[in-house]
């Protein structure tokens, strides 16, 4: 069984690179991609959560806070007791944003000084950040002034200190990196699935395929490790184009991030197999996989964040593989994500790997009788 699972990897391998059409598709248009996307892709926000740690609790702070709450760019508010909770919060992406008020912060005010307030937003969320670095800047600075005309010209200036998690410099090129390093493996790995058992029939060669010595799960193997084997490749040599090129931090374990990567490749390996084994031609196998590459792309978080969608949607994005591999890969490369945290989003991409696996596996087992 493994001499046929091996030659049917080494006919993949030889019928992709042998193909031009294929070549290129595979290497030239992801390298582009992160070329061109990563300088032009722009993105809105509309939505922030926050943690608010209010030290001084005093009429003054939570005139502060009411500012936010009634403000239409912001959601919900987890009131958190040190800096801790802070840090757990925005590590776990339950928050967007934290706001800290210092227990001297109604005292300063009453004598006219200066009161600080620090705002701490995630930097893995690098528009999030800074439009949310930006509103918090405009509702200090409209309490500030109330407080001028209130106290009569006695200036009581609040002073607002910014401080990002992960990305300090806000470095918006680096959100944009991760996403397409993660976007694109998924582009290349369902390409090549979706179209590796409609040109079987395409060619005329899925009838040798059917009467040959080997069973359904060797087909399937054989399909499958070629081009996950391609796509790991090629996932890596964009991964080292934007680390080294440009410069964005690796701050995770290289292991985890290997295990995560395999492990998303095969749900979305199976998401190919299940769309090249119920098409017919080329064509129809990449017209499939485009109607499952947009949707996907939308509802796994990179153009707007999951919690400011609809809920009925939000209920979507747990059956999305690209949802987990986005967290794992701006949580590896932006901090160093740890074994429980990557595993809790591994272990759903494994379910849905043996789902989407065992589906294509089914159909194929279908078309066969």
């Amino acid at each position: 069984m493994l001499k046929r699972i091996l030659a049917l990897i080494k006919k993949e391998f030889l019928i992709i690179w042998r193909d031009p059409k294929s070549r290129m598709l595979i290497v030239l248009p992801p390298i582009l991609q992160l070329f061109i996307f990563a300088h032009a892709m722009t993105m809105e926000i509309r939505n922030i959560d926050v943690a608010i740690l209010d030290r001084c609790n005093s009429y003054e702070s939570r005139e502060l806070i009411s500012r936010f709450q009634n403000s239409r760019w912001f959601r919900k508010f987890i009131y958190v007791n040190n800096e801790n909770e802070i840090t757990e919060n925005i590590a776990a992406q339950r928050v967007q944003m934290a706001l800290e008020i210092k227990n001297d912060f109604s005292k300063n005010i009453k004598r006219g000084k200066t009161a600080d307030v620090q705002v701490i937003t995630d930097g893995r969320q690098t528009n999030t950040a800074a439009v949310a670095a930006s509103y918090a800047n405009e509702i200090i600075g409209n309490y500030s002034n109330e407080l001028y005309k209130k106290q009569k010209g006695k200036r009581a200036d609040i002073n607002m200190r910014t401080r990002s998690f992960y990305n300090p410099n806000l470095e918006y090129l680096y959100y944009t990196l991760t996403s397409l390093v993660v976007l694109l493996a998924m582009v290349i790995t369902l390409l090549l699935t979706s179209m590796s058992v409609a040109r079987e029939r395409e060619l005329g060669t899925y009838e040798n395929l059917v009467v040959s010595p080997c069973g359904t799960f060797e087909i399937l193997a054989g399909k499958t490790i070629a081009p996950m084997g391609i796509s790991m490749c090629l996932s890596f040599i964009i991964a080292l184009i934007a680390v080294f090129y440009f410069k964005m931090p690796f701050r995770g374990s290289i292991f985890l991030y290997l295990i995560s990567t395999i492990t998303a490749l095969l749900s979305i390996t199976g998401v190919g197999l299940f769309v090249s084994s119920l098409a017919k031609t080329q064509q129809q196998a990449i017209f499939g996989a485009f109607l499952f590459q947009t949707p996907a792309s939308l509802l796994s978080g990179f153009i707007s964040p999951i919690e400011d969608m609809p809920k009925f949607f939000q209920y979507i994005t747990y059956i999305d593989p690209l949802r987990y591999y986005l967290a794992i890969g701006k949580g590896i490369f932006f901090k160093d994500m740890g074994f429980f945290d990557v595993m809790s989003n591994v272990i759903p991409l494994a379910i849905i790997a043996i789902f989407t696996l065992s589906a294509a596996g089914w159909i194929f087992n279908k078309k066969l009788d």
